[in-house]
């Protein structure tokens, strides 16, 4: 009975990296189809993410089981709490890129971002990306450094976002209203992705240490980097 139940716990673990990699590509592919006005692949990660979506039911269903048949305490009871708890962030990092997809459908087959900005909102994607990417190579490996630098990577999604207000605040912006909401909703939805990223290096934290993030000092700067 005791295997049976670690299996399920890995398993449950195995489902929040395929979660976190589906939402990885998904941001991808959605900064792609905004970009590129790319209605296909637009399409495609809207429609994909009901496959996150199945993955976090199941595993809440999973998790729930396991409370009620085995009764987990301590560390085992962390591990079903706060694998809940990131497969909802995983959930809703899935439905923001969906959100950047469903624009691009919405402004087909023009372009929801000018030109001036592509740069800088591709940069927000590939951030996105990079983010979740760690994130679901800290529920792979534990590691609490490494958790704990996402926080400090994020910092860089926050300046790109600043930089996106610093466009829409210029007395030269010349792209019209709808654009502007257009560009601050893109600009909402990479930091709130990138915010999730976080949210999920900071519960394994609390999953290995029993501490919250926010109580542990980050890793020093590697000297020379």
């Amino acid at each position: 009975m005791r295997d049976a139940y670690h299996e399920e716990l890995d398993s449950i673990g195995e489902s929040l990296v395929e979660m976190a990699r589906l939402v990885g590509s998904a941001i991808g592919r959605a900064t792609t189809a905004i970009l590129d006005a790319d209605l296909k692949l637009a399409e495609a990660v809207i429609a994909a993410d009901e496959k996150v979506d199945d993955l976090q039911r199941d595993l809440e269903a999973r998790a729930i089981a396991l409370l009620a048949r085995q009764q987990p305490v301590a560390t085992d009871l962390r591990i079903v709490v706060t694998s809940l708890r990131m497969s909802a962030d995983l959930e809703r990092s899935g439905d923001l890129a969906q959100h950047v997809a469903k624009l691009a459908r919405l402004r087909f087959p023009e372009t929801a971002v000018p030109r001036d900005l592509h740069a800088t909102i591709l940069e927000m994607g590939q951030l996105a990306q990079r983010l979740m990417a760690k994130a679901a190579e800290v529920i792979i490996t534990k590691d609490v450094d490494l958790a704990l630098q996402l926080e400090q990577d994020d910092d860089a999604m926050d300046l790109l976002h600043r930089t996106l207000f610093q466009h829409l605040m210029d007395d030269r912006w010349k792209h019209g209203i709808e654009t502007a909401v257009d560009v601050t909703l893109l600009g909402r939805y990479y930091e709130r992705f990138a915010d999730h990223a976080v949210s999920v290096a900071k519960r394994v934290v609390y999953l290995v240490t029993g501490e919250h993030a926010d109580e542990i000092a980050p890793p020093a700067p590697v000297e020379g980097a």
